[in-house]
Order: structure tokens, then sequence, then C-alpha cells
């Protein structure tokens, strides 16, 4: 089990030392899901306040690029037709002395300013075309903007499928299931080499972790046959009414020291196995569990003067009921050899939002500090200066035998610390 800070001082202090004075600021407390930061974009994105998938990027892209096209072309047209209608030639038409026109308006068009009439006119006609064409062009480019981005949200959903099958794969393997591979197939390209790297990835990883856990295993069961002989030769010796005070205490000692390794030795093969992830998953109900749980642990707490507490609610969760039985069971454990004579342990079930079950276990005992929470997951976390010959608090790989099988569900953990000392451990698991 994983050892806090003995009470009055910090780890590693000897018994009675003050108390170091709390940091200002603590520090935050490592929790199973990560805190959600704001990232903004980068680059030509860098203005908008959420980075943009980049099926975005490339939809912006593509319907950015067609519309700078559209406004240069229509700028070229607009030039282009503008100065043909001013280089066209005027025909050559005279009116003959006397003669004189009389427009719509009621202008008096003479000889004289026949010429110059009949330029304005032109001036006014082209310009009233030129408007026209702008208008629109303007509105024919609108519509074509809006159709080039829903086709160039279309094709990059399609150019990046083999991107999201790799992203797929990749979120489940890391669920810790290190068997799927991509298995692209098409041309080879930068995509499909990608997809050939990461699945030579993959089987490094499959075979380095596998060989990982073959030796933790082997070496948990080879170990066994020679405690249990060791156990046995011990009772044996123990049973002798012949056998000398001194030989009567170091066979407490050594069966002590016996009992610990065995513990170690299932601690590390159930560390082993927990890290898979799970396929076999059933509805379970989580207060059956922490009852069963309760049951296993109530001789420990009278024999430590601890009042236990329950406060329990139907939830059901899905996944293994043994793990999940030793979650609850490790998590009382752990709040019951660390506490003090008259305090109380409490565990709580109940439903979780979105559909999700949470176990919580509260205890007293020593002061935690905030900087401390970060390591006790961690296996063999040790006090310095501990015994590291008694049995009767575990070997150091409860919460991390916790915290793996809570991984395997896919669930989440939490540790804060009470304010007069204790912890607050917090488990959610993905509901049935």
């Amino acid at each position: 089990m994983n050892t806090p800070p003995p009470t009055g001082g910090a780890p590693g202090a000897p018994a009675g030392a003050p108390v170091p004075p709390r940091p200002h600021q603590p520090p935050t407390v490592a929790t199973g899901q990560p805190t959600p930061q704001v990232v903004h974009g980068e680059g030509l994105f860098s203005w908008l306040p959420l980075r943009p998938t980049i099926r975005i990027r490339l939809t912006l892209l593509y319907g950015g690029m067609f519309l700078m096209a559209g406004v240069v072309l229509l700028m070229l047209m607009y030039f282009f037709v503008r100065e043909a209608f001013y280089d066209a030639a005027l025909p050559p038409l005279r009116l003959g002395d006397g003669v004189q026109i009389r427009t719509e308006d009621g202008t008096v068009i003479t000889a004289g300013n026949f010429e110059q009439w009949l330029r304005h006119f032109q001036s006014v006609q082209a310009e009233a075309a030129l408007t026209t064409l702008l208008r629109k062009s303007l509105t024919v480019l609108v519509c074509l903007a809006v159709i080039a981005f829903i086709l160039g949200y279309a094709l990059a959903g399609r150019v990046l499928r083999p991107l999201n099958r790799i992203t797929r794969t990749a979120r489940e393997v890391a669920g810790s299931d290190l068997h799927r591979r991509i298995d692209m197939d098409g041309p080879d390209d930068e995509l499909k080499e990608l997809a050939d790297t990461f699945d030579e990835m993959l089987e490094r990883l499959h075979r380095a972790f596998d060989s990982q856990r073959r030796f933790v295993a082997n070496a948990s069961h080879e170990l066994r046959t020679p405690l249990a002989i060791n156990r046995t030769l011990l009772e044996v010796q123990l049973s002798d009414p012949d056998a000398s005070a001194d030989l009567q205490q170091l066979g407490k000692t050594l069966l002590a020291t016996n009992e610990r390794s065995e513990q170690l030795v299932e601690g590390l093969l159930l560390l082993a196995r927990s890290d898979n992830e799970l396929t076999d998953r059933r509805p379970i109900e989580l207060s059956e569990v922490a009852v069963r749980a309760l049951e296993q642990i109530r001789p420990e707490a009278a024999t430590r003067e601890v009042e236990l507490r329950s406060v329990l609610e139907p939830v059901q969760v899905s996944g293994n009921g043994v793990l999940l039985e030793r979650i609850a069971l490790n998590l009382l454990q752990n709040a019951t050899r660390y506490n003090t004579p008259g305090g109380w342990v409490e565990i709580t079930t109940s439903p979780a939002p979105g559909g999700a079950g949470e176990l919580v276990v509260s205890n007293t005992g020593p002061v935690v500090p905030g900087y401390e929470l970060e390591h006790i997951f961690e296996p063999f976390r040790r006090v310095k200066g501990a015994d590291r010959t008694r049995s009767d608090k575990g070997v150091g790989l409860g919460l991390s035998i916790v915290r793996s099988v809570v991984r395997a569900h896919g669930g989440a953990i939490e540790a804060t610390p009470r304010p007069g000392g204790g912890l607050t451990i917090r488990v959610r698991i993905p509901g049935a």
C-alpha cells in the first residue's frame, strides 16, 4: 500500500518534528482527465479564438483561393471591358445645318453640339453597362464561392479520410488495445507511408509490452512456490513447543517478511494483468461491489479501531466485477491502515454525469501535503526511513493497482486532501 507521510512531519521526518508551512499556492492535484485549455489558431488562423480542425483549414484554404481568384478575374474583366467600351470608335454621323434633334427629356441637339452629346451618351451607357456587369458578376461570384466552400469541405473530408482512420486507430491504441493495426491500402503516397510507419511502431510497442508483462507474470509465478515452501517451514518451526524464545522471535520476523513478499508477488501479478484494456465488459452493480469490499475489511477495521461508514446508491457500470471489487477493497484497506485509532472511513456510490458511476472513499488520518498527491499512485512509493520489513501496511502497490484497473475500465481517478487530515479518493467508471 502507498504510505502517506507520518503525523506531525514531512515524509522521512522523525515523529514529533514540526510541520513545514504549506505553500501559498499548492500544486494542482492530478486527475484522471486533463483540464481542457483554450488553444488559439496558428499562422493564417491566429486571429481565431480556437484552433480549427485541419478539415476546416483546408476548406477555408480552398474556398479562399477560389474567392481570391474570382475577385482578381472580375477586376481584370471589368478593366478590359471598360477599356473596350472607351476604345470603341464613334460612328461618323453629322447633322445638317438647321437640323435639330429633341430627346425624350426635352434636350435640343443641334449640329454644333451633336458630337459632344454623342460622346456623353456613349459614356453614360458604358458606365451603366459596367455597373450592371459588376453587380451581376459579384452575385455570381458569391454564389460560386459558397458552392466552392461546400465542395471544398466535402473534398477535404475525402482527402483526410485515411488520416481519420489513422486517428481512430491511434485512439483505440491509446485504450491499451495494441492489437489494432491500420493496414491501409491504396497508392504509395505520404498518407500510406505514415500509416505503415505507425503500424511498425505499434508492432514494436506490442512486442515490448508483451515481453514486459510475460516477464512480470513469469517472475511472479516462479516466486510463489519458494515463498509457499518458506511459509510452511516457518509455520512448522513456530508450532514446535521446544523452540527457544529467540528462535520463536526470529521465526515470526521471517514469517512477516515472507508474508510481505507474497503480497508483493500477488500485487505485481495483478498489476501486470490489469494494465490491459478490458475486452469482456458486463453490467456491474457498483453498490454490491462496495458491500463485498466492506465485509472483507470489517475485521481489520475493528482491530484498528476505525469506524466504517457507507452511503450506497444503486448505480450500474460496465466492467469486470472482480477488478472493480479490487478497486474498492484496495481503497478501503489504504484508508483503514493509514488512519488513526478512533477515526473513520466512508465509502459512497452514486450516479455521475454522463451515465457513469462514481465510487468515493474518504478517511481521517495524517495530513497529506498537496505536493505529495501526484506521487501516491506510483508503485513502491515509500516514506524515507520507514521499516520495510513490516507487512501490516502492504507493499506499496495498492493505489498503483487501483489506478491501473481504473485505466483498464476507461475511467478516471482523483485524490484530494481533507482539511483535517486524510484523503478523499474519487473513482469514476463508465456506465453500462
